[in-house]
């Protein structure tokens, strides 16, 4: 099962060609399992330009499935963890958000598509984390 960060819905709605775009593209056409997370579906929204493609983006996201934090408390200060362990390593990460995508990857046992380096980073400081790319 696959978690689609907001990176890939990006580039994959303006039509950038990514390695994630393509394998999210894979993934559909495959009619493979998927999910995203109720921040990433905020990003994507946020992302809309116009009034219009707010309630498309909002129709079709609304229907995936969703992966929330398995706990109100122990993720968040996993996820905090996260960014902790990495500034330690001398890894900034631009966005604390990719923490908490991270934990809930990690949480749900998935592998996380996307199209930021960020997460390649972490990944060096949290190996548990598998992103698309190291599955060959």
């Amino acid at each position: 099962m696959y978690l689609v960060d907001t990176s890939v819905w990006i580039d994959y709605l303006r039509g950038t060609d990514t390695p994630g775009v393509q394998f999210l593209e894979k993934i559909l056409s495959h009619k493979k399992s998927f999910g995203i997370s109720s921040i990433i579906y905020q990003e994507v929204l946020q992302g809309a330009s116009t009034l219009k493609d707010f309630k498309n983006l909002s129709a079709y996201f609304s229907t995936q499935v969703f992966y929330h934090p398995k706990d109100p408390i122990a993720s968040y200060q996993a996820a905090a963890e996260v960014y902790f362990n990495c500034r330690k390593r001398g890894l900034m990460i631009r966005s604390t958000i990719d923490c908490l995508i991270v934990q809930i990857t990690i949480e749900h046992s998935l592998i996380l598509v996307h199209s930021d380096r960020d997460f390649k980073h972490i990944q060096k400081v949290i190996p548990d984390l598998k992103l698309f790319d190291d599955m060959g």
